[in-house]
């Protein structure tokens, strides 16, 4: 069975939006700003390796198919994101060309759950903030995984909205790296 795993990055303010860039953003690219450092790095490197496939929402697949084919890095980051099967939940989006692709229409619930059974490993979820909320009031998030950078953005989309439901998590793991980037790792509790 597939375990659901979000992964982001996130000011202290709870924004999520365009933190690798994109145009029409008032603070796009905001996490470049802010070191990783060699830990950091490592993470996401090893989180990615980790991953057996992507699940995505549509804006951030579109953002990820328009980057990621022409990547190209030492370290094998690019290839393992261009060739691991990677699911988009959408209902508007027709044709999903990055390679290894798969949409997902319907209801998102019952679409992820099922390739939750279909998938033996982790289903590793990037960005894609309309889609985290719905897992999340779903209960379908396995691991909640934060890259906090140290600022505050003010505007912007954000990961937890008001009004949703309370969710109880265990913290499993919680240091500092790089320019003072807080990585936590939840659970459900």
């Amino acid at each position: 069975m597939g375990r659901i795993v979000v992964t982001e990055f996130i000011s202290l303010d709870g924004v999520i939006e365009a933190p690798g860039g994109g145009e029409g953003y008032r603070h796009g690219g905001w996490t470049f700003e802010i070191a990783r450092g060699e830990e950091g790095d490592k993470f996401k490197l090893d989180e990615l390796i980790e991953a057996e496939a992507q699940l995505l929402g549509r804006v951030t697949y579109e953002g990820f198919a328009a980057a990621w084919p022409q990547m190209e890095d030492e370290a094998g980051f690019a290839e393992k994101m261009n060739g691991m099967p990677k699911y988009v939940v959408s209902s508007t989006l027709e044709r999903a060309d990055w390679q290894n692709t798969t949409i997902l229409s319907g209801d998102p619930a019952q679409s992820v759950a099922a390739l939750k059974d279909e998938v033996d490993g982790v289903i590793l979820v990037a960005g894609s903030a309309t889609l985290v909320k719905s897992l999340i009031e779903n209960d379908l998030v396995d691991e909640l995984r934060l890259m906090v950078f140290p600022v505050l953005l003010g505007e912007g989309k954000r990961l937890f909205a008001e009004g949703e439901a309370k969710h109880s998590l265990k913290l499993l793991e919680a240091k500092t790296v790089g320019d003072g980037i807080s990585l936590v790792r939840y659970e459900r509790a």
